[in-house]
């Protein structure tokens, strides 16, 4: 709702700037020229894309418009389901987690928690980290590698889109000259014609240009930077996630090892020590 209100704002106000000074806004509707730019814009996508990063392109942009769900309702559930795997681990040793580990979607700890159990990235993070643990096929001290390589893939995986989308961005005031040159052919074409005529169609290039810079700096541009802060919220999350599961592994006691990843946590989404607190009561109870 943050980039639809945005964009309202900014279209609302070269509109209104535009009809206050006298302008009309008919003249400011040339599907030709729309036509030229978006396909344009669409066309350099799919040439730069592959069949993924336009999946998640796409995805990227939804999940710009809904917002970000990694907020503090997400690092609450976060600390109470970590708290209750360690709390088990301790009790009744880590082979307890091979069931939970083994299938996530049926197991008692994780399904409590939905807001964490659908993000099926998190929940292969989670568990491909600590099974080779149970398993015994990796050493502690091995596991932080290992997390780090998977958070790499998982970064460039999230630019690569945005790569695509500020490449686009960056496109659209050139397509929008393009547009005008068109629009400017067309209209020595019509050279001997009437002079409306003629105003007609040098205007209809002009908004060529105009809708090219427009959607750049007005849109895309403002879309590629809310990617940005939502991918870096979401590699934040799988940071903090990635202190909780090294502090198990090397036997630091779960309220510690939670505390410790708190304090990375932006401010705004970080729980104070007695909501922590009452998450950890709640994850005992």
């Amino acid at each position: 709702m943050i980039v639809i209100g945005g964009s309202l704002i900014v279209i609302g106000c070269v509109i209104a700037g535009f009809l206050l000074s006298g302008g009309h806004i008919h003249a400011l509707i040339h599907p030709a020229e729309i036509l030229t730019i978006g396909g344009a814009a669409g066309g350099a996508m799919v040439i730069m894309s592959s069949k993924k990063i336009l999946g998640d392109l796409f995805k990227g942009v939804m999940a710009s418009l809904k917002g970000s769900p990694y907020d503090k309702g997400a690092y609450s559930e976060l600390f109470k389901m970590m708290y209750e795997l360690m709390q088990i681990a301790r009790r009744e040793g880590l082979l307890s987690l091979e069931s939970h580990l083994a299938d996530p979607h049926k197991s008692s700890i994780f399904s409590k928690y939905h807001k964490l159990s659908a993000n099926h990235h998190l929940m292969d993070f989670i568990c491909g980290a600590l099974t080779p643990i149970v398993e015994g096929t990796t050493k502690p001290e091995q596991l932080p590698a290992l997390m780090d390589a998977e958070l790499r893939v998982l970064e460039e995986e999230h630019h690569a889109p945005i790569s695509v989308l500020s490449k686009t961005t960056d496109a659209l005031p050139g397509f929008g000259i393009v547009a005008a040159v068109l629009g400017i052919v067309i209209t020595m074409g019509a050279i001997d014609g009437p002079v409306e005529e003629i105003g007609h169609k040098v205007g209809a290039a002009l908004v060529g240009t105009f809708l090219g810079i427009l959607a750049s700096y007005g849109f895309f541009g403002p879309m590629v930077g809310r990617m940005e802060l939502l991918g870096a919220q979401e590699m934040g999350f799988f940071r903090t996630t990635k202190s909780i599961i090294e502090g198990f592994v090397n036997d630091v006691n779960p309220k510690v090892a939670i505390d410790m990843a708190r304090r990375g946590v932006a401010t705004d989404c970080r729980p104070n020590r007695e909501e922590l607190d009452a998450l950890f009561k709640e994850a005992a109870a």
